[in-house]
């Protein structure tokens, strides 16, 4: 038997960019938590992060910017 390489098939990395995506939005939201602890940030959580997905090329519904935007804020209050 052949390995399915052979069979011609194009490769599906469709996957690969959504995990990468979603590890870079975890890595953006991990630093705008450490920057809001460390004085840093001034600006609305939800600006910021809009404008670093913006800047890393990620597209999320605005409910979805602003949900994780309450968590952190949640998470760095307590």
């Amino acid at each position: 038997m052949s390995d399915s390489a052979d069979t011609g098939a194009p490769f599906d990395d469709d996957g690969v960019e959504e995990v990468d995506a979603v590890e870079t939005a975890e890595s953006i939201a991990e630093d705008v938590k450490d920057e809001i602890r460390l004085g840093h940030v001034q600006d609305d959580v939800t600006h910021v992060l809009e404008e670093r997905f913006e800047e890393a090329g990620i597209d999320l519904r605005p409910e979805a910017v602003d949900d994780l935007a309450e968590e952190i804020e949640r998470d760095v209050s307590s």
